[in-house]
């Protein structure tokens, strides 16, 4: 008797290895927007809210991690999350950059989370990648995804 596999093999159609790598850089530029502030004050030796920022890295990388291994609700929040945080990061961004060129970089940030989070919605490969993992979700428990 042969246990399954924890992780994942694999894909063998071409298309839905582009669609992984295109899945895994996606949801790494999702976490690396959302945690570059943080690092950034983190490097500069700034401590304020440490376990706050922690917690908070720590959370996006659970939910993302849950939309890599293939949950339909965490894929749901996620571009939720992306689309609204990105909205009000770009607004924000723009008002500050009405006074402050560094307003044009925080709306940047702003438009990249919405980009990335409509990625996992409209890019084919990507939809397909997950597609493929609902699918094996489903049958490892039992048709509930």
């Amino acid at each position: 008797m042969t246990l399954p596999s924890r992780s994942p093999s694999p894909p063998s159609d071409p298309a839905l290895a582009a669609g992984r790598t295109a899945t895994l850089a996606v949801l790494a530029g999702l976490f690396m927007l959302a945690t570059t502030p943080f690092l950034g004050r983190l490097v500069q030796g700034e401590t304020d809210h440490l376990f706050r920022n922690v917690a908070y890295a720590v959370a996006t990388a659970v939910l993302l991690w849950q939309v890599w291994r293939g949950s339909v609700w965490a894929w749901r929040l996620t571009v939720g999350f992306s689309v609204f945080s990105g909205l009000l990061v770009f607004i924000v961004g723009m008002l500050a950059g009405v006074s402050n060129w560094q307003g044009w970089v925080i709306s940047a940030a702003g438009l990249g989370f919405m980009v990335l989070g409509l990625c996992l919605v409209s890019v084919p490969g990507i939809r397909a990648y997950l597609d493929s993992r609902w699918a094996a979700r489903g049958r490892r428990s039992g048709g509930q995804a």
